[in-house]
């Protein structure tokens, strides 16, 4: 490690400098330098480069509070330039405990564990002695990389240099060891007598138990809990929701007496992750009745939904409000924008926010590839896997998923077969049962079906109810009643509550006229006691989310819509239509 410390950083020549009269050569104090660094390089490289600059030429390099935070600046996700960080971290001399500290915690900012952890080797090296400030983050680290060994040292660390009190450290090591699934180890540091274990512990301890799926043993934690603060409740919905349990945690929501933005983004990610889009829609609803401002984690779970309930005009209002108060475009956001334009019939502005995502991240060209891809304009998805990979951005597993079911609904046999191929030979990427699904269903679209049979048979894995779907529904297509009885029957013993199976193969029966097997597929079905789920669509209107169900006449304007509904019939008929039924079951 230099200890020259007036070496230059890579990319910064001399002849850079500020000129040899500007104010920031002149001598500055050691406030006045971290003042600069602190509050105007936050957000411009230009700026950190000129203070970068001054403080070679005026000396302060050598002030490791002045070095490290620069190094801070430099390693600001932001500025998507860590490299340069650690580069200028070389030149520092003698790094102290807090220099190495703003490493580390600029390893895990920016995505790195790994190198936190090999960093904290190089520290022990040096001679510089780790404080209560480096665990929580090491810890933090080996969570994130799933290093169970050097997790179970550091902690080893933490007792030999007796920081095993510190609240901060405690919960930091609650929170890895449940990752790890060790609860019994993650329990043992909560009642660590050493240092007394505060509120956010016993959250990381609620959080560690339903991450593992222990539920009564976390109610038993929350229930004991002599102060809960709002995290506490927190834990419990977002960990309920998590486990499957969006009742209860709906129920713990409704008794809370304060609720900070936190308690609403955990119910509304949990309706959205339960397929519960409506009752996301009403929670958002009285959030905003409640006059709460949400943030970029609400919206993009409400994004979500409205991308399912096909509410256009709430996913507008959405993005207008990220204009009107200047949310960024990142990643995240961006992407759950483009899904819902695309699924909302609006290709158009999915593509125009598309083209406005300043950093795209793979799951961002995903979401415009699968957008195209399922309103059928195959030729402008696969140009845009073309120009993924001219931008040197390495496609993933769901991107094939993507392109496979454009090539799918544009009968593209080859192209489909070919990009297969390159999954593996090319990329790297590994097939997936996603991806035989897919081909089955190209294959079959084509009437491809003893193809896509032998593909089947030609798997590395058992096909699932999903891939045998795929081919069943090409039976029906194209009244191959033969293979369609064969496969029909098989999802029928793989699936035997899924009452959509029993209705495509009876279907099947019905269109070859086959009304004795349509009455042995009835039967089946009232022996299995199954169910038909009634049909039901959503449509926005007015920002009001209507849902209808066949034979339910509960909606208030119900007489208003069967009339309208009768009156464009009638028209219909005039005009000379006439709906096919042949060949449907009627119930």
């Amino acid at each position: 490690m230099s200890t020259t410390a007036t070496s230059f950083p890579s990319g910064l020549r001399p002849e850079e400098l500020p000129a040899q009269n500007s104010t920031l050569t002149s001598r500055l104090s050691h406030k006045k330098v971290l003042d600069i660094l602190n509050n105007k390089c936050g957000h411009s490289p230009q700026h950190l480069r000129q203070a970068h600059a001054m403080i070679l030429r005026t000396g302060h390099f050598q002030d490791h509070y002045v070095s490290g935070t620069l190094v801070k600046c430099y390693a600001n996700p932001y500025f998507n330039d860590f490299a340069l960080a650690i580069r200028v971290f070389h030149h520092i001399p003698s790094p102290n405990v807090f220099v190495w500290n703003i490493i580390l915690k600029g390893c895990l900012e920016n995505n790195d564990p790994d190198m936190a952890i090999s960093s904290y080797k190089n520290m022990l090296v040096f001679n510089s002695r780790p404080n209560n400030f480096t665990y929580p983050t090491l810890l933090k680290a080996c969570a994130l990389a799933g290093s169970v060994e050097e997790g179970i040292q550091f902690h080893a660390h933490v007792v030999k240099h007796g920081l095993s009190g510190d609240g901060h450290i405690k919960s930091a090591g609650i929170q890895m060891y449940s990752s790890f699934g060790l609860v019994k180890e993650a329990r043992k540091i909560l009642d660590d007598k050493d240092g007394e274990s505060d509120v956010i512990c016993w959250n990381a301890m609620i959080d560690g138990y339903l991450k593992c799926g222990l539920v009564e043993a976390a109610r038993e934690v929350f229930e004991s809990m002599a102060e809960k603060n709002v995290g506490s409740w927190n834990a419990m919905i977002s960990g309920l929701a998590r486990c499957g349990m969006i009742d209860c945690a709906r129920k713990l929501f409704d008794d809370m007496s304060d609720r900070d933005e936190i308690s609403w983004s955990a119910i509304i990610d949990g309706y959205v992750k339960e397929g519960c889009f409506k009752e996301a829609l009403e929670v958002f609803n009285e959030m905003q009745r409640q006059n709460i401002r949400p943030r970029k984690y609400i919206l993009a779970s409400m994004l979500t939904a409205c991308a399912n309930l096909g509410a256009l005009d709430l996913g507008r209002w959405i993005n207008s409000y990220m204009e009107r108060n200047f949310i960024q475009m990142e990643a995240v956001l961006g992407t759950a924008l483009v899904d819902m334009y695309a699924k909302c019939g609006r290709l158009d502005m999915a593509w125009e926010v598309f083209e406005n995502i300043p950093v795209k991240e793979v799951s961002t060209w995903n979401a415009m590839i699968g957008g195209l891809a399922s309103h059928g304009q195959a030729d402008e998805a696969i140009k845009l896997f073309t120009k993924m990979n001219e931008e040197k951005l390495k496609p993933n597993g769901i991107t094939f998923v993507g392109v496979l079911n454009a090539c799918a609904h544009a009968g593209m046999v080859d192209r489909g077969l070919a990009l297969l191929h390159s999954m593996k030979e090319v990329y790297g990427i590994e097939h997936e049962i996603e991806h035989y699904g897919c081909v089955v269903d190209l294959l079959g679209r084509a009437g491809l079906l003893e193809e896509a049979e032998k593909f089947i048979d030609s798997m590395p894995m058992e096909p699932n109810a999903a891939v045998w779907g795929a081919l069943l529904n090409a039976c029906r297509i194209h009244r191959n009643v033969e293979l369609g009885e064969k496969v029909g029957w098989i999802l029928l013993d793989m699936e035997p509550q899924n009452s959509g199976r029993y209705t495509l193969l009876s279907n099947i029966y019905a269109k070859a006229e086959r009304w004795d097997d349509v009455a042995r597929v009835r039967k089946l079905m009232k022996e299995r006691r199954i169910k038909t789920i009634p049909g039901s669509t959503m449509m926005d209107l007015g920002g009001a989310v209507h849902e209808f169900k066949m034979g339910d006449g509960s909606h208030p304007q119900t007489k208003e819509i069967y009339s309208m509904l009768e009156s464009i019939m009638e028209k219909l008929r005039a005009e000379g239509y006439s709906p096919k039924t042949s060949g449907f079951l009627r119930h």
